[in-house]
């Protein structure tokens, strides 16, 4: 058996799209010969994403796709927490069922990791040479000092802590406890991680395609709200 790679996307009323992000999954080829297991969770869609996903997994018997559905909407953490429960690559990577975030750069996530310097990789939004699509100036500022505060409690410093681009050893992130349901996964899967003794956790730049509220954009104010909930919650009352 070689080594393998589970990309985890959670979908939720995606079934426009979808189809999108697999034919970027499929063409892309990793390094080292790693294998790919896609893992999607419907976290209980209301139009038709699960007819999207299995005409696709049965139009393209090559790409080795997990579909599981959640049968009551439970929130994007839950979704990831039922696909990191069943993966079984040695790496585990997020992808969003969105087109912010490229495949094609699934390889440099993985260099660090392959070339046994690193645990954890984060894909940063804010470092590096690849594009960038210009959208929101508060937005990008909410980022930053989310990802400051968070650096200020785990001692890490990352320069974008909210990005949807981890990947990590199975065993690690397997071996979490995790807890948010919806959009607090990224803080507490920080602060988590940064806990673990002898942690290594590189960053590297990444592109980024963003998308507008009208392109289907679902993160908003209140999830920055909660996201400073998360940051405090498993610093301080949660070792």
């Amino acid at each position: 058996m070689g080594t393998k790679l589970s990309i985890v996307i959670p979908a939720y009323n995606e079934g426009r799209t979808i189809h999108f992000i697999l034919d970027k999954v499929k063409a892309v080829k990793l390094i080292n010969g790693v294998e790919k297991e896609v893992i999607i969770v419907n976290d209980c869609s209301k139009d038709n994403t699960e007819e999207a996903i299995l005409s696709y997994q049965a139009a393209n018997p090559d790409l080795p796709i997990t579909y599981f559905k959640h049968e009551v909407n439970q929130g994007k953490g839950a979704a990831l927490h039922t696909g990191i429960r069943i993966a079984t690559g040695d790496y585990v990577i997020i992808q969003d069922a969105d087109l912010e975030y490229d495949p094609e750069e699934y390889n440099l996530l993985l260099k660090p990791l392959l070339d046994g310097f690193a645990d954890v990789v984060y894909g940063s939004r804010f470092m590096g040479g690849n594009p960038h699509r210009i959208l929101f100036f508060w937005h990008s500022i909410g980022n930053k000092w989310l990802t400051t505060l968070s650096n200020m409690f785990t001692n890490l410093n990352l320069t974008d802590m909210e990005t949807c681009y981890k990947v990590f050893k199975r065993d690690i992130i397997q071996g979490l406890k995790l807890e948010e349901k919806r959009f607090g996964f990224e803080p507490e899967v920080t602060a988590k991680i940064a806990r673990i003794p002898r942690i290594r956790i590189y960053e590297i730049g990444i592109s980024y395609y963003g998308r507008t509220y009208e392109e289907g954009k679902k993160i908003g104010a209140k999830d920055g709200f909660r996201a400073i909930y998360c940051i405090l919650k498993y610093n301080l009352f949660k070792k």
